[in-house]
């Protein structure tokens, strides 16, 4: 489908799903961003749902000015994956061996490893740049600086939520390896600190919604966002790197008759801001739960834990910003997931799927979620299907 404008507002909401199935709360938050005085353009993903201050699913395109809710708290929370040259055959019936095997190597939930991962021990891990990245840590914000210990143990460890680790088997019955994880907690207390500036400031006092609060460029505030934020956004995508690294050598261990080999890895941001130029003027855009899909850009939209993920080819459309969903995104909060499904609902919904089926995942069930493949229907016009996977492991925490 092409996009639905939504009328009466003071910048067009650009909606890539029909706003009559959007939620109410979220169509307010949209309309609040919409009032935005620096805003440019405002572009929804048919993953769109409430988030706090910002829309999740918004591709948020402002003029010198930049908003750290439109980023989400966990900054440069994105995708990871790579086709291996296994194939569905090479695989033995039971996993849970290999779950196993994946867990004991990558820390899940609250869990971090006992001493930061060396990433010079990993096999082929490009380590320029390392020591600059952590020298780069005593430039944060200062309330901060007390977690680096705590930041280099949770480097390489995927956290909790919707976050996953996964084994995929795709239409070619090609193995795939994929994984969702973020900037951990230290992502979390620098965007709540900066929020927390943010909102403090004189120019965000009259706004709808305070948890809208901007920076404005060529301020002191601005440019201690950005160095935070840019920072925050690389140390998400070395977590993903370094966890991707281990899952890799899991697998070669795993299935040392087969000699692994490995593609390229594929990774997006869908959480994050990125300096870009539309209509001719210079832009910071702001993508939460959003993946840059430029012409040619390789992404990761992922479903649920039993439903199976796309990776997708971006097709440049400016109109959304060069930018596609994230993943199929929720229907359903994960309170109500909770009091509608049961541990029993969770094993019915990922029959074939080798992953926890407990009460702890349960607001993750399937059910929770938009259909993921209407989700890619909506956007047609943003991006086109490279491959179609389905898991068959699944680790979450």
């Amino acid at each position: 489908m092409s996009y639905t404008e939504v009328p009466g507002v003071r910048v067009p909401i650009r909606m890539w799903t029909d706003p009559a199935t959007v939620e109410g709360q979220a169509l307010q938050q949209l309309r609040n961003i919409s009032s935005l005085p620096w805003l440019h353009g405002l572009a929804v993903m048919p993953d769109v749902h409430l988030g706090k201050g910002a829309t999740v699913g918004s591709v948020i395109a402002m003029k010198d000015a930049v908003c750290p809710a439109a980023v989400g708290v966990d900054i440069g929370c994105g995708m990871s994956a790579v086709k291996t040259s296994l194939t569905a055959e090479d695989l033995p019936d039971d996993l849970s061996g290999l779950r196993r095997e994946i867990e004991r190597a990558i820390p899940v939930g609250r869990g971090l490893h006992t001493d930061p991962v060396d990433p010079s021990k990993l096999h082929g891990f490009r380590t320029a740049g390392w020591d600059d990245f952590w020298q780069r840590f005593d430039g944060i914000a200062e309330d901060v600086k007390w977690r680096r210990g705590r930041a280099m143990q949770q480097m390489a460890t995927l956290g909790g939520g919707n976050h996953f680790i996964e084994l995929c088997v795709d239409t070619t019955d090609a193995v795939w390896l994929m994984l969702h994880s973020g900037s951990r907690n230290i992502g979390k207390e620098l965007a709540e600190h900066h929020m927390g500036v943010a909102r403090s400031l004189p120019h965000n006092q009259g706004l709808i919604d305070q948890d809208l609060a901007v920076f404005l460029a060529k301020t002191p505030e601005m440019g201690a966002y950005r160095q935070d934020l840019f920072w925050a956004q690389e140390y998400a995508k070395l977590n993903r790197a370094l966890m991707m690294a281990l899952f890799q050598d899991v697998v070669r261990r795993e299935f040392t008759k087969a000699g692994v080999t490995f593609d390229e890895v594929i990774s997006c941001h869908h959480n994050y801001v990125s300096e870009e130029r539309y209509d001719g003027v210079d832009l910071l855009v702001t993508r939460k739960g959003a993946i840059r899909a430029g012409s040619g850009d390789l992404g990761i939209i992922p479903g649920s834990m039993g439903t199976g993920s796309y990776i997708v080819r971006g097709l440049g459309n400016a109109s959304s910003f060069n930018s596609a969903s994230h993943g199929a995104g929720r229907k359903m909060s994960r309170n109500a997931a909770k009091k509608r499904f049961t541990t029993q609902d969770l094993v019915e919904q990922t029959k074939g799927v080798e992953c926890r089926k407990d009460g702890g995942v349960v607001d993750e069930i399937p059910g929770a979620y938009k259909n993921i493949e209407k989700v890619i229907e909506q956007q047609k016009d943003l991006v086109e299907v490279v491959a179609h996977l389905k898991q068959v492991v699944c680790v979450k925490g």
